[in-house]
């Protein structure tokens, strides 16, 4: 048999799909992975750090054969604010409080929807423009839960997390932004 012939006992005659791969006798075949019987345990991985982040890597922490949607909030430093070219945020957080807050929003989202795993990064210190400052990804079983999830997460991160951040303008001046929907923000 050439390279490009292919077993004809290995497809069905009517569709061409595959139905299985043929087995040595006497052998089983087990897929790569887990024991589809085990079950995996749910986590929750945060981190604040000043390096840059990556999406690659976050969503890798929430994948699980269980899942079959992965739901990601990326949020990057935007260019221009309020007519103001901006060159770059300071991001800053008081990290015992951010922490706690962070898990109490993982914690909520547990009680809300069926997700297995959420992975949460901030980045602390200067974010240059179009990199990213927050990545929060959610795996669940279906897509919904996830999506609605991760939306979740962003909103309550900033409502209820002590988090700072600065924005650097190009003609050298910086404003302090609070976030709008934060429970301790005044209305002025």
């Amino acid at each position: 048999m050439s390279s490009l012939e292919i077993s004809s006992s290995c497809f069905n005659q009517e569709t061409k799909l595959p139905l299985s791969l043929p087995l040595v006798e006497g052998s089983t075949f087990e897929p790569p992975g887990k024991d589809m019987n085990e079950v995996e345990k749910s986590k929750d991985t945060i981190k604040f750090t000043p390096e840059k982040l990556s999406v690659d890597e976050v969503s890798q922490l929430v994948i699980s054969p269980l899942c079959g949607a992965i739901s990601l909030f990326v949020a990057t430093t935007r260019n221009t604010f309020k007519g103001k070219k901006v060159i770059s945020l300071e991001c800053e957080a008081y990290l015992p409080m951010a922490e706690n807050g962070i898990r109490k929003i993982c914690s909520d989202i547990r009680q809300k929807w069926p997700v297995k795993h959420i992975a949460a990064f901030h980045r602390l210190g200067l974010v240059p423009v179009t990199e990213t400052s927050v990545i929060i990804a959610v795996s669940s079983a279906h897509r919904a839960a996830s999506l609605e999830a991760v939306s979740y997460a962003i909103d309550a991160l900033k409502a209820r997390v002590p988090m700072w951040k600065k924005e650097m303008y190009e003609e050298l001046s910086s404003s302090w932004k609070r976030n709008k929907e934060c429970f301790w923000a005044t209305s002025a």
